[in-house]
């Protein structure tokens, strides 16, 4: 389950999606967040899941290293569902004992659902195809202009990204922790949900620990190449536009246009 979390993982591959602008992807990004709340009724979320099933298949990402990264949230999925299914007033359909089921529950369960995995899927898509150095300097080029306001933009840049960065390593740690303590007789997998949150206890001590020793190391081979946040840097790569860039934020237009559209009139 640890190993099936893809959030902050980067997969190798030179297709348009990877060569894209990181500053084009992360508005990209965020605007496909923003349009899915926007989204009224499933034509609209089949709008979205068509533009992300060809974003996937240009992009070349297999498809089960995508999907594999729902598995750690089914259960977050579930209880939406399960809490808008049954917690909503409307039209009974089912009723058992206090419980009920009502046709707009059920509506508003499925949009939450598909929402959400929409959602994560959109969201894995910028680190699967985005360097973290392209994130860090996409992030930095688009904070810019609130530094006159004070803002480090710098700083808050190389922050998100080395959390992202280390969201995998973290895990992976994780992992071997576990198998470390499974292998002293450590049960993580029987009983109810409360032994099992108890038994996680002894893991969370050791990680800190890791946690803070790779810290240390990181700051230590920052500092040994001379890494200061105070001082203006330069690129190895500047970012500029290209033709793909262009076309690209077209074709997000014309997307965002559709699901505008079918808010308005349908």
């Amino acid at each position: 389950m640890i190993r099936d979390i893809t959030l902050g993982q980067y997969y190798q591959g030179n297709s348009p999606i990877h060569r894209l602008d990181p500053r084009v992807k992360i508005v990209a990004t965020i605007l496909y967040i923003v349009a899915l709340f926007l989204v009224r009724d499933f034509l609209g979320f089949l709008v979205a899941f068509l533009f992300l099933e060809a974003v996937i298949i240009i992009s070349r990402v297999p498809r089960r290293f995508i999907w594999k990264g729902l598995k750690p949230v089914i259960l977050i999925l579930a209880f939406t569902i399960i809490i808008n299914m049954f917690m909503i007033d409307g039209d009974v359909l089912v009723k058992v004992w206090i419980f009920h089921i009502t046709r707009q529950g059920l509506r508003t369960a499925g949009f939450m659902g598909v929402r959400l995995v929409l959602l994560i899927i959109g969201s894995s898509m910028l680190t699967l195809t985005t360097k973290p150095i392209g994130l860090t300097d996409g992030i930095e080029a688009l904070l810019t202009p609130f530094k006159r306001f004070g803002l480090p933009a710098h700083e808050l840049a190389m922050m998100m990204t080395i959390a992202l960065r280390f969201i995998p390593t973290l895990l992976e740690e994780t992992d071997k922790i576990m198998k470390a303590q499974q292998a002293r007789g450590a049960d993580f997998e029987s009983g109810n949900i409360i032994r099992r949150a108890k038994a996680l206890v002894p893991i969370l001590i050791p990680l800190f620990i890791s946690a803070f020793r790779i810290a240390q190391e990181l700051a230590l081979a920052m500092e040994a190449r001379c890494y200061g946040c105070g001082v203006k840097r330069t690129r190895m790569n500047a970012m500029k536009l290209g033709r793909i860039d262009v076309f690209g934020s077209i074709v997000f237009v014309f997307f965002l246009a559709a699901i505008v559209l079918e808010r308005i009139f349908l």
